[in-house]
C-alpha cells in the first residue's frame, strides 16, 4: 500500500513561462524511497469540498555524488482555470501539501540488455529523464550503454531543465541531447538541434529493434505517433515503454 505523508514547499522557481519547478521536504522527517520514473499524487478538496488528486513524475535527482539531498522535487505545469493551479499558486514557502506514493513503472529495468536507450518526451514529461541522469550515469560507465534524449518544445524558453540536460551531455559523450522546436531553433542553437515534431527525427536516430529500447513521456498525440513509428522501425511493444500526460483542471 502507498505511503500518505504531509510535503513542505522549501523553494520553487519558474523554468519556462507557464512550468514551475517545486522543491519540498517530508514534513514527517521520512525519506521519500522511489526508483526514478515513478510520480507521486497530490491530494486536495475541490471549492465544494470535493475531494481529488493530481498526479506529478518525481523530478529529483538522489544520488550524492549530483550533489543533492533528500528533497521531494516536481515540474508542475499552470493550466487556466485549473484547481491544481490555484493550489499551488497560492502555496508558499513553508506551507504543507498532502501526498501519497510513489506508484508507477516507468523506469529503467536493470535486467535490460540493450545498446541504446531512446528517451523521447515533449513538456514536463521530461521530468522523469532528470530522475533518471544518476542511474543512466552509471548504466553508461558499467556497460557503455548510449542515450538520446529528444526533447519536443515550441521554443527553447519552453525546453525545462535545458541546464541539466546540456550539462549531461557536455560531461557524458555517450549522452546525446537533441531538443527538437516546432516553432522556432534559438539564435544560438546546438548542433543536434532540430526543428519540427520529435517523431519527425526519429529516422535521423534510425531505431533498431535488436539493439534499442525507447521510452516515451508526454502529450498523448505524441505518444501515439511515436508508438507507431517505432513499431515500423522494428522494435518490439515490450521494448517500447510509455506514459501519457493529461492536463487536468
Amino acid at each position: 500500500m502507498a505511503d500518505h505523508f504531509p510535503l513542505k514547499l522549501v523553494g520553487s522557481r519558474m523554468l519556462a513561462p507557464s512550468v514551475r519547478h517545486l522543491e519540498f521536504t517530508r514534513d514527517d522527517g521520512q525519506a521519500l524511497d522511489f526508483i526514478p520514473g515513478q510520480f507521486i499524487q497530490v491530494h486536495f478538496n475541490y471549492p465544494d469540498g470535493t475531494p481529488t488528486k493530481r498526479s506529478y513524475s518525481l523530478a529529483t535527482q538522489h544520488d550524492h555524488a549530483f550533489g543533492v539531498n533528500d528533497s521531494v522535487e516536481i515540474a508542475v505545469s499552470f493550466v487556466p482555470g485549473g484547481a491544481a493551479s490555484a493550489l499551488f499558486t497560492a502555496l508558499d514557502d513553508g506551507q504543507q501539501i498532502q501526498c501519497s506514493g510513489p506508484y508507477g513503472r516507468f523506469c529503467l529495468n536493470d535486467k535490460d540488455q540493450n545498446a541504446r536507450y531512446i528517451l523521447i518526451a515533449t513538456g514536463t514529461g521530461v521530468t522523469p529523464y532528470r530522475a533518471m541522469l544518476p542511474q543512466l550515469k552509471q548504466l553508461m560507465d558499467s556497460r557503455g550503454v548510449e542515450v538520446v534524449l529528444l526533447f519536443g518544445a515550441r521554443s527553447e524558453e519552453d525546453l525545462i531543465y535545458r541546464e541539466d540536460f546540456y550539462k549531461f551531455a557536455e560531461d557524458n559523450p555517450k549522452f546525446r541531447f537533441m531538443p527538437s522546436f516546432s516553432r522556432k531553433l534559438p539564435e544560438n542553437p546546438t548542433a543536434d538541434a532540430r526543428t519540427g515534431y520529435v517523431q519527425e527525427q526519429l529516422a535521423e536516430l534510425a531505431p533498431n529493434g535488436a539493439h534499442d529500447i525507447a521510452y516515451l513521456c508526454g502529450n498523448p498525440n505524441m505518444v501515439d505517433a511515436c508508438f507507431e513509428a517505432l513499431k515500423e522501425f522494428g522494435l518490439s511493444v515490450h521494448h517500447i515503454r510509455r506514459e501519457k500526460y493529461v492536463s487536468s483542471k
